[in-house]
């Protein structure tokens, strides 16, 4: 008498977050997806975290959450290291522990913002703020404890939920006749759907491998995971109000990122190099304005 086998076990993280959120329905197909809120896996709580991963003994831990507050973190540097950069390590070696993989989500702001072209996976970081060095600790604990691990850097992170730059953006849009946007930082705005989308196909092709152990052998490290193409900050604006057809567009003025100071620095240049992640997984993400559209009819 033969007895059907359970499914696999997805753990999610930061389930209410805007790449959680996806993540929760774009798992949904490839095993059990656990998911857990902030309160059931609060990632400044490193014993909570490891008797959760103790508990449910899933194949496989997805982290999207993280402390992105860019600027408090510089008063909350703290607060800020232990979820960005102790948490992904503490998840990382329970992983290890009990033989299974974690994927997990870094930043451009890594980098410096200073290089001309596109940044690839093996350029020098160099992290102009608290956010940028707590994220580049995560990345570090992660590949220090020796587990099986994607890390996905993105940028630009917007959606339907949460606070974001398109949210903003669009209540601003109904509010004032005129909104200056820096003009002179550039990325890739990207859809929290396109990543967990591509998180999810990559993922897939794990759990089909025929000899999982040289799958993640071969491919744990870190990857460029980003909308095709890029823009600027007032472009991204200009484009989110063309797409949203508001029947009253504001004016949007360009202006340096001299006139409008944060406490954090941000990088000039966030663009990054999908090509590995191309080559890898075979998956190509796409154009950031395309999926923008799509973003705005899901809403």
């Amino acid at each position: 008498m033969s007895t059907l086998s359970s499914p696999r076990k997805i753990l999610v993280t930061g389930v209410n977050g805007q790449v959680g959120f996806e993540l929760v329905r774009s798992l949904q197909g490839l095993g059990q997806v656990v998911a857990l809120t902030r309160e059931q896996g609060d990632l400044s709580n490193l014993d909570q975290l490891r008797s959760v991963v103790q508990t449910v003994r899933p194949a496989l831990i997805v982290n999207p959450a993280a402390y992105t507050a860019v600027d408090r973190a510089e008063s909350e540097h703290e607060l800020a290291m232990r979820v960005n950069g102790e948490a992904p390590g503490v998840l990382a070696e329970e992983a290890k522990k009990i033989g299974a993989a974690l994927v997990h989500y870094s930043t451009d702001y890594v980098f410096n913002g200073a290089k001309d072209g596109a940044y690839v996976e093996d350029d020098p970081t160099d992290p102009q703020n608290v956010y940028g060095k707590s994220k580049l600790a995560g990345e570090q604990a992660i590949a220090a404890s020796g587990a099986n691990h994607l890390i996905f850097r993105t940028s630009w992170v917007y959606g339907a939920r949460g606070k974001n730059f398109l949210l903003t953006m669009l209540r601003l849009g109904a509010e004032r006749p005129e909104l200056k946007i820096v003009a002179d930082q550039f990325g890739a705005p990207t859809w929290s759907n396109t990543i967990a989308t591509l998180t999810s196909h990559a993922v897939a092709q794990a759990f089909a491998a025929s000899d999982s152990a040289e799958w993640w052998s071969e491919r744990s490290g870190v990857y460029h995971l980003t909308a095709s193409g890029s823009t600027s900050w007032q472009g991204f604006a200009e484009a989110i109000f063309e797409a949203a057809a508001l029947e009253k567009r504001p004016q949007v003025t360009g202006i340096p990122a001299s006139d409008y100071p944060t406490p954090a620095r941000r990088p000039t240049n966030s663009r990054m190099s999908n090509d590995k992640f191309v080559r890898v997984f075979g998956l190509r993400s796409p154009d950031w304005k395309d999926a923008l559209g799509l973003c705005l009819e899901a809403r």
